[in-house]
């Protein structure tokens, strides 16, 4: 069975709504990109991991433990860089998943449904989200946070990162608390000038939750998980003004920026550890307060 088969017995469980989507995100012909060319220590992977709940297409996240050096606190996907044992980008993702939230691996209720095109990540760090489709979610029920890693575990609808106001039957985290400290309900962004990525912009989604917000490059994710599977655009603009929007740009810039450092060095500058959760842009308009 190739990793995009789902017996049709397991899409049974779940209603037919969502198993259009799951459909569509099967059928996803991500952008084809060679990563053959960028350093093996630059490249990671998160799981995407959806689920029914009462008849709504879910997705798990994490919180970071407040300990971390980088990005404490912040909404995450599980996953993490690729080792040097992982055969692919599926092991990486189902091995850290495994590690951080104790899902159980090669588990007969979870099927691999499709990869994304890449993202990057602040550090520069080329994350794959690999999408998969959890049948039983009594498994949720005993998830485990890594201690020192994962703060919590949660989920979110994955509709309403489409339309943010869907997640106003949510129990949200308050408004005015440290985990959502901005003015708007549901929703805000704020557009981020990158003078290094070709003086292109970058638009920083964030979406309200029962935790910390989501954003960043978790937002960008679920973002195009989201429309995908409904087959529907979101109901605030995307893109900021000069935002690239496919990845072979993105890759061709940084592939510029590596021969650079080889020619320079004799060799690729050592990366430095990488947490792939949520990476911190520097504040800009748009939602007008910074962050940490």
């Amino acid at each position: 069975m190739s990793p995009y088969e789902i017996p049709d017995e397991a899409l049974a469980k779940i209603s037919q709504k969502n198993r259009l989507c799951i459909e569509r995100l099967r059928q996803h012909q991500g952008e084809q990109v060679d990563l053959s060319s960028y350093p093996s220590g630059r490249l990671a992977a998160v799981l995407v991991l959806l689920f029914e709940r009462a008849g709504e297409l879910r997705v798990l996240l994490t919180t970071r433990d407040k300990s971390l050096r980088a990005h404490p606190g912040q909404v995450a996907l599980p996953g993490g860089k690729v080792d040097v044992t992982d055969a692919d980008v599926f092991e990486t993702a189902y091995r850290e998943a495994h590690e951080e939230v104790g899902l159980p691996r090669h588990h007969p209720h979870v099927y691999t449904v499709c990869t994304l095109r890449p993202y990057i990540s602040s550090a520069k760090l080329l994350v794959t989200p690999v999408v998969a489709l959890l049948t039983d979610d009594a498994i949720l029920d005993h998830l485990t946070p890594a201690p020192g890693e994962v703060d919590r575990i949660f989920d979110h609808p994955l509709e309403a990162i489409l339309e943010p106001s869907l997640a106003i039957k949510e129990r949200l985290a308050p408004k005015g608390s440290e985990d959502w400290i901005y003015e708007e309900d549901f929703y805000c962004f704020s557009d981020i000038d990158l003078p290094w990525l070709a003086n292109s912009t970058y638009r920083m989604h964030r979406f309200r939750s029962s935790a910390f917000a989501i954003k960043g490059l978790t937002s960008d994710i679920l973002i195009a998980t989201a429309e995908i599977a409904y087959n529907k655009a979101t109901t605030y603009e995307r893109y900021a003004p000069g935002q690239l929007q496919t990845f072979a740009p993105i890759l061709k810039i940084l592939l510029g920026q590596v021969a650079v450092q080889h020619a320079v060095s004799g060799t690729s500058t050592p990366t430095p550890k990488v947490e792939v959760g949520g990476p911190v842009w520097p504040a800009a308009s748009g939602c007008e307060r910074s962050e940490a």
